[in-house]
């Protein structure tokens, strides 16, 4: 043979065997910015470091209804990822797709791995499941609405900088006082005035949101937020905007920008936020989420965040290397680190005990707020979560109502009941 057929017999061999051991690539769609788009990445590169089989291509997508509509997209379009990241909203649009999705339980199970849902915080496993109980979608990024405050304002305000108010009305007054002494333009801000002042809002102070446990126990809703305590509270909220004491940052999660920039000095957020809030420097605490006093109050939060979906249609290497994913994404450390590094919640009782034992708590005592409020009580039919067929689009009504307050073009009491004729309009339109 000559030298010449040797080196293309070599090359070709070389060539084949580049192929055959070519990892199957997974691309992951995620909603991840800023400090939790740096824990995605991180944790694509330890896992495809971990293994050479499969590859974790990470894909940012935009914002959490962004994420979920280009997924939609690419599966009507036979070109979905293997991986999305669905926000909380979305889990009841991802459950109605029949066909669309093979539940995170069965996937598990194709790579050979047993699925324990007791190894699950209990509030998370219920969100994420069918009623018979089958978890459908793996819970990433987990997380609880808390309290957050600027300490060195609320010092120059002469309150109290290592005690955050508990209350509703406590916040409203130390918002004014805030305000009013100057120790900072706007008192207080919120990002999701859905997620965190509404379906929280009936969760923690224990009153409905709608009929049929909130969507949990059937699929045929009817609003209920045009009680009096909602009304009671978005008032205040209106009231306090007309002189900026209640700045409105956006739909989402754009007024944590008003807080880290110390324009404003207390936050309701995710505890998901606390990455950006640490990587600002500020001198910050954390609190409960606050509520209204009242018997029984307060009761449990909802998780927020989201859960990572696997799309039907997948080869069945692609979903042993997807259920290789999740077990490496299980580990008590990487879940440790995970809540201990981005303020999202452990979404295993093995990575809580963990971090209990490891004395991060007694460090960080106010770390462990949003699992608390999660797991301190036995939820109710008012508290177990808010599940809608087309929650995004009830949230988008609910949106466009608060920001026609804020701006002061209709009370707190035209508002919420156009919020139930409009939403409750909707989801009858979205069940045909």
């Amino acid at each position: 043979m000559s030298y010449r057929s040797i080196l293309v017999a070599s090359t070709m061999l070389l060539a084949g065997a580049t192929h055959s051991f070519a990892a199957t690539e997974l691309q992951w769609w995620h909603a991840m910015a800023g400090a939790n788009n740096e824990v995605v990445e991180q944790l694509a590169k330890e896992f495809n470091e971990s293994q050479s089989e499969y590859k974790i291509v990470p894909v940012f997508k935009g914002t959490y209804p962004e994420a979920l509509n280009a997924g939609i997209a690419a599966f009507r379009a036979k070109q979905a990822p293997a991986i999305l990241q669905v926000f909380d909203a979305g889990s009841g649009v991802m459950m109605g797709a029949q066909g669309a999705v093979v539940p995170v339980a069965d996937v598990l199970k194709k790579g050979g791995f047993a699925f324990d849902k007791s190894q699950y915080l209990p509030g998370i496993v219920s969100y994420y499941s069918r009623p018979d109980g089958t978890m459908l979608s793996f819970p990433y990024n987990s997380s609880s609405p808390i309290l957050y405050y600027n300490k060195d304002t609320f010092k120059k305000a002469g309150l109290n900088p290592d005690e955050a108010p508990k209350t509703w009305p406590e916040i409203f007054e130390a918002a004014k006082k805030i305000k009013s002494s100057g120790a900072s333009p706007c008192g207080i801000t919120s990002t999701w005035l859905t997620w965190i002042q509404t379906e929280n809002f009936a969760a923690w102070n224990n009153v409905s949101y709608g009929t049929n446990e909130n969507g949990l126990g059937g699929t045929n809703v009817e609003l209920k937020v045009d009680s009096p305590l909602y009304i009671q509270h978005f008032q205040a909220l209106a009231d306090l905007a007309k002189d900026g004491t209640f700045r409105y940052g956006g739909r989402t999660s754009e007024a944590k920008q008003l807080f880290t920039s110390g324009e404003c000095a207390i936050l309701t957020e995710s505890s998901g936020g606390l990455g950006d809030i640490v990587k600002s420097g500020m001198n910050y605490g954390i609190g409960q989420l606050p509520y209204y006093p009242g018997e029984g109050r307060p009761q449990n939060t909802i998780p927020g965040g989201a859960s990572l979906w696997v799309f039907a249609g997948k080869s069945d290497a692609e979903y042993k290397g997807i259920a290789q994913f999740f077990q490496f994404l299980s580990q008590t450390p990487i879940q440790a680190r995970l809540h201990q590094v981005s303020g999202y919640l452990p979404v295993t009782m093995a990575a809580y005990e963990e971090t209990k034992k490891s004395g991060f708590y007694e460090k960080n005592p106010a770390r462990e707020t949003p699992i608390l409020q999660m797991m301190g009580k036995a939820p109710t039919e008012n508290s177990k979560g808010v599940r809608l067929v087309n929650l995004p689009q009830v949230r988008d009504i609910m949106n466009e109502e608060y920001e026609a307050l804020l701006a002061g073009k209709q009370d707190a009491k035209a508002t919420m009941e156009k919020i139930v004729q409009r939403g409750n309009a909707a989801i009858k339109q979205a069940q045909r």
